[in-house]
């Protein structure tokens, strides 16, 4: 026994003899740029552990090694570097300026130096759309991409329409390609064809608002044919690729967080300003005395409920029975009440949004790959009372080389949305449309609040009469927002999985899954007593209670064989590219389905709670296919000349079998004379040119006829549809042809990126109309030509750079010409849509795209003709009068980043100049007197003489009775579309940032980095021509434009925001 535990205490010795010999030693030392300056924050990792640590502020470090182990010492926009580990170490990291700014994404997701591209990219930090937690990111790139339109409405979560280079489709989508490390992302919304012409629905957002800005990287925007051609038929509208955060080789382990929380406040000047001078009616003094409500016997004068309107009599404090008169639960029943302006407008209605996001983020790497892991909350409340959105989002990332040749990397993000009371857009169903157009100004909306939540009813500050309490036309708005809400929810996984093999020292194969998957659920109520005026539910009848179900799936997935070149031909000749297949399957499902006849009990919402039978269920399945195989191949010479060219042909299930097969072709090229002209004060001139066809496919199933069958026995066994299919059709074409500039001067202080463009859209798919004799009222055929023309340009200047302080401005600047070019044989005009008022939107042959149409008056030599019978203006007998395009002129914007040591402010100014927008708010509200235009001498019992000629050109002496809404010539009622077309042009003082990060030395080893800052956006319209309205909001995206009907005002958003990382 004695001499096994002498054995042992040997075998003891010897193992700690080894673990002494093997001891990590403490290197310390201090990582430095070229010029000698410290760096903090750089890498310092043991090769092939995740042991690792960051320098300090001085650029120190301190770590542990074995002796012989290899430190490897990283930091962005400097070259790796790798070094034996020893007890004292100075390092220094050379610049690597192509890593810094010279790489961006292309298409396909391949990264390219910037300066052999022969195509204009632009590239927007994450940071940038990250300013305060929104619920639709898209939003925050207003401003800051020369080129790149951006359209919103206001709404929680609502969608937002994204243009480059101008509308090229005349019926179809225009929107950009949007790609999220490599995959391709829907971006469609469900939201109905009347809620897109100004009627009635709920605008559901579109799906690329799912993206989390907080994962954001940076933004890449492709803006022309030649930089999107390799994704063929999808890729006409360009593209915005989206980089998201990733772990980094050689950082060791992180945890980040970040947190936001934003209050907002309405901007008064994009809602109505109502007059406080008369009140509700339509007749002018006219009050109601034919009833006797107080019970002595003698008629009393009451309001005429039943009017939605404020051309009643003038406020002037006599004693008057008001809507609230007649309801037996109001502490107000049987009282009459002075005649006086409300105290509370409908401003009061809207609630203060909150907006709060959180997010915490684990990330690292070794010599062998990298890992990223993040969670975000973001909970929004909107501006209408019980709205609200909540958003998480999870997202993870890694890659790993599992030997010296192979190399797989992954990428998953789940997304659950769901909100809660979505405001309906447009005019039906917008209780806003009731504010902006049709109101009573006496009315307290605060009373309204009150009787709700008393009594929980539908009292309406709007009934029939006062024995019939149901709405005449509006219900009590709290009663809308809390009994005849809307849900929905979207679950969305969006997955990329790639495999790259290294076949030879300049060739690499890479195998690629992506995955676009989401399912979606919408429910839409009708409370029992609503107002029963507007169409609900599948079969689009008026109903006075109801519950829709909307049921969507959608899929995508993208498997890609690529196979990657980069040859070194000789010291100066250069080879890269791709060869490769893409195989594409898209399958959409939905089905939608609604109670009949109204809701059965109160307060069930059911579709087995349908008075009548079911409506048929709208069910519908889509399936499409794209094979396509592409290539692509850059000469590079000395690094000063560049060439590419790339080909795809796609072949689709959307075409015709016998020729379904389209090739999109490319050329582009880009000469950096720089590199030829030495010269102290140039650092960058770079000359490109690039030509390209790309296309954009044809509508699912617009080929051959389909047929309906409805669900129900004892009817019709099938339906044909009224548009007829074309077994020709083919892919829409866009030739693009584009020139661009790039200079930099004063190392880098002054930067000028410069383009010219050129594209024709041929071979438009339109849906035609034909005699309804064939049986169809219209047909799609391959008709039409839009061009747009048009340059961009992007300033940079720093005019000050000290140690300690730094001024840096970028400007945007881009105009765009639009116009159609030929239409089908014999039509010079497609009417895209009609709104509410009678306008219309248009495609006319020699005028820009989206002209909008409507009446106007009548001229003699340049004046208006005035009726003499009725002292009105004369207005064209019908409405096809151009009013102007909602196209702009030109956008722009300004953006200036000031930097004072630790301290950074930054503001944007964004400019639009031109467009044009009709204001249905206007047309409608100046007709029923809400607004201060129809007060004053315009009500003088006397009439009014309105400016203008007779027939034969003499002056007008004939006045116009204007005391009445019926008989005046404001508004709907008596004046022109013409007259409430708006210019569209603001400047807007778009975001303001000021924040402070602490130095390593202020944290004292408490936190790698810490910032903290104040943020805002929308912060003041400084100059805008539409009245009470955000120019800039619309009906959301889609096509139509230049219409606004019951908008909500736009928000001031004040944020707080906090980034550390441990």
């Amino acid at each position: 026994m004695k001499l096994k535990f002498n054995g042992f205490l040997a075998l003891l010795l010897v193992l700690i003899t080894q673990i002494t010999f093997a001891q990590d030693i403490a290197v310390t030392g201090v990582v430095q740029d070229q010029a000698g300056m410290p760096v903090p924050g750089a890498n310092v990792l043991v090769k092939g552990t995740s042991n690792g640590v960051q320098t300090d502020f001085d650029g120190k470090f301190k770590i542990s090694a074995a002796k012989g182990q290899v430190l490897v010492f990283s930091f962005l926009g400097m070259k790796t570097q790798e070094m034996p580990a020893s007890a004292n170490m100075t390092v220094k990291l050379a610049d690597d300026s192509v890593q810094l700014e010279g790489v961006v994404v292309t298409a396909l997701g391949i990264t390219r130096d910037k300066k052999s591209l022969g195509y204009a990219t632009q590239k927007v930090d994450g940071s940038e759309v990250n300013v305060v937690p929104n619920t639709n990111f898209v939003n925050n790139l207003s401003g800051k991409v020369a080129g790149l339109q951006v359209k919103t409405n206001n709404n929680l979560g609502g969608s937002t329409n994204v243009v480059i280079r101008g509308y090229k489709s005349i019926g179809f989508n225009n929107q950009a390609l949007f790609v999220i490390d490599g995959i391709p992302v829907d971006n469609s919304n469900t939201n109905s064809r009347n809620q897109e012409t100004g009627r009635y629905g709920y605008d559901y957002g579109n799906a690329a608002a799912d993206i989390n800005p907080a994962d954001i990287e940076s933004i890449n925007v492709l803006k022309g044919a030649a930089a999107t051609a390799l994704y063929g038929s999808r890729a006409a509208n360009g593209a915005i690729m989206i980089t998201t955060k990733k772990g980094k080789e050689g950082t060791g382990f992180g945890v980040s967080f970040e947190s936001s929380v934003s209050v907002g406040s309405i901007d008064k000047d994009t809602f109505a300003k109502y007059q406080k001078e008369y009140g509700q009616g339509y007749f002018g003094d006219l009050f109601r005395t034919s009833r006797d409500i107080n019970g002595d016997g003698v008629a009393d004068t009451s309001v005429r409920t039943g009017d939605d309107a404020s051309f009643g009599p003038k406020f002037d404090g006599q004693l008057v029975y008001q809507w609230d008169s007649f309801t037996p639960e109001s502490p107000y029943y049987r009282t009459a009440r002075p005649w006086v302006a409300a105290k509370n407008d409908p401003i009061k209605f809207f609630q203060t949004p909150f907006t709060h996001s959180n997010t915490v983020r684990f990330d690292g790497g070794n010599d062998k790959g990298a890992f990223s892991l993040s969670y975000t909350n973001l909970s929004a409340t909107g501006l209408m009372p019980n709205s609200e959105q909540n958003k998480n989002s999870f997202l993870g990332n890694a890659s790993y080389k599992l030997n010296d040749k192979l190399t797989a990397s992954f990428m998953a993000n789940y997304i659950n949305t769901r909100t809660l009371g979505r405001n309906g857009t447009g005019y039906n169903g917008n209780l806003v449309s009731g504010f902006r157009q049709w109101w009573a100004t006496n009315v307290d909306v605060k009373e309204l609040r009150d009787i709700y939540n008393a009594t929980g009813k539908n009292y309406s500050w709007n009934p029939t009469s006062n024995t019939n309490l149901t709405p005449a036309y509006w219900n009590n708005p709290y009663f809308e927002r809390f009994e005849s809400y809307q849900n929905d929810t979207r679950n969305r996984i969006l997955a990329n999985t790639s495999l790259n093999y290294k076949l030879l020292k300049w060739l690499d194969v890479t195998g690629r899954l992506t995955v676009d998957n989401y399912s979606e659920v919408q429910e839409e109520r009708l409370a029992v007593g609503s107002y029963g005026g507007n169409s609900f539910g599948t079969a689009q009848t008026n109903e006075s209670s109801g519950y829709q179900r909307f049921n969507r799936n959608y899929s995508e997935f993208n498997y890609d064989l690529m196979f990657n070149y980069n040859w070194d031909i000789t010291e100066k000749f250069n080879l890269k590219g791709v060869a490769g297949v893409n195989i594409r399957r898209q399958k959409i499902n939905s089905v939608m389905v609604s109670t009949s006849g109204g809701l059965y009990v109160p307060n069930v919402y059911s579709l087995a709670n349908s008075v009548n039978l079911l409506e048929d269920p709208i069910q519908a399945e889509q399936n499409r296919g794209v094979d396509g195989y592409y290539i692509s191949a850059s000469f590079g010479y000395d690094d000063f000349l560049f060439l590419d060219a790339t080909a795809r042909k796609d072949y689709s299930s959307t075409l015709p079998s016998r020729d379904n097969g389209y090739f999109y072709p490319s050329v582009s090229g880009s000469l950096v004379f720089s590199n030829l002209v030495k010269a102290d004060w140039l650092s960058l001139g770079k000359v490109r040119i690039g030509y390209a066809e790309v296309g954009n496919d044809a509508p699912i199933y617009s080929i051959y006829d389909t047929y309906q069958k409805p669900a129900k026995f004892g009817t019709t066994l099938y339906s044909v549809n009224s548009t007829k299919n074309n077994p020709a059709l083919k892919s829409e074409l866009t030739r693009s042809l584009e020139a661009g500039l790039e200079l930099q001067f004063f190392k880098k202080r002054v930067g000028l990126d410069l383009s010219v463009y050129k594209t024709n859209t041929v071979n438009q798919i339109v849906d035609l109309p034909v005699s309804e004799a064939s049986g169809y009222t219209r047909v799609f055929k391959n008709v039409g030509d839009v061009q747009n023309r048009g340059i961009e340009a992007t300033l940079s200047l720093t005019p000050v750079k000290t140690e300690s302080f730094s001024w840096d401005i970028t400007a945007n600047w881009a105009v765009n010409e639009n116009k159609v070019v030929e239409l089908a044989p014999g039509i010079d005009n497609y009417q895209l849509a009609t709104y509410q008022g009678g306008v219309s939107v248009n495609a006319q042959v020699g005028k820009p795209y989206g002209i909008i149409q409507g009446s106007d008056y009548v001229y003699v030599n340049g004046q208006r003709v005035v009726d003499q019978t009725t002292g009105k203006y004369v207005i064209s007998a019908t409405n096809d009068k151009d009013l102007g395009t909602f196209t702009p002129k030109w956008t722009g914007g300004l953006n200036n980043r000031l930097t004072y040591k630790n301290v950074t402010m930054s503001f944007l100014i964004d400019v639009q100049k031109g467009g044009k927008v009709f204001s249905l708010d206007r047309w409608y509200g100046e007709g029923t007197g809400i607004y201060s235009n129809t007060v004053g001498n315009i009500r003088n019992p006397e009439g009014v003489v309105l400016a203008g000629v007779t027939p034969e050109g003499a002056p007008n002496t004939v006045a116009v009775d204007q005391t009445t809404g019926l008989d005046g010539y404001l508004g709907y009622l008596g004046s022109a579309n013409s007259d409430y077309v708006y210019d569209a042009s603001y400047v807007k003082l778009r975001e303001v940032t000021l924040g402070y990060t602490f130095t390593k030395k202020a944290l004292n080893n408490t936190f790698q980095d810490l910032y903290i800052g104040l943020s805002g956006t929308n912060l003041w319209i400084i100059d805008k021509n539409l009245p009470d309205a955000d120019p800039e909001s619309g009906l959301g995206s889609g096509n139509l434009q230049g219409f606004q009907s019951g908008v909500l005002p736009t928000t001031r958003t004040f944020a707080l925001n906090l980034k550390a990382k441990f």
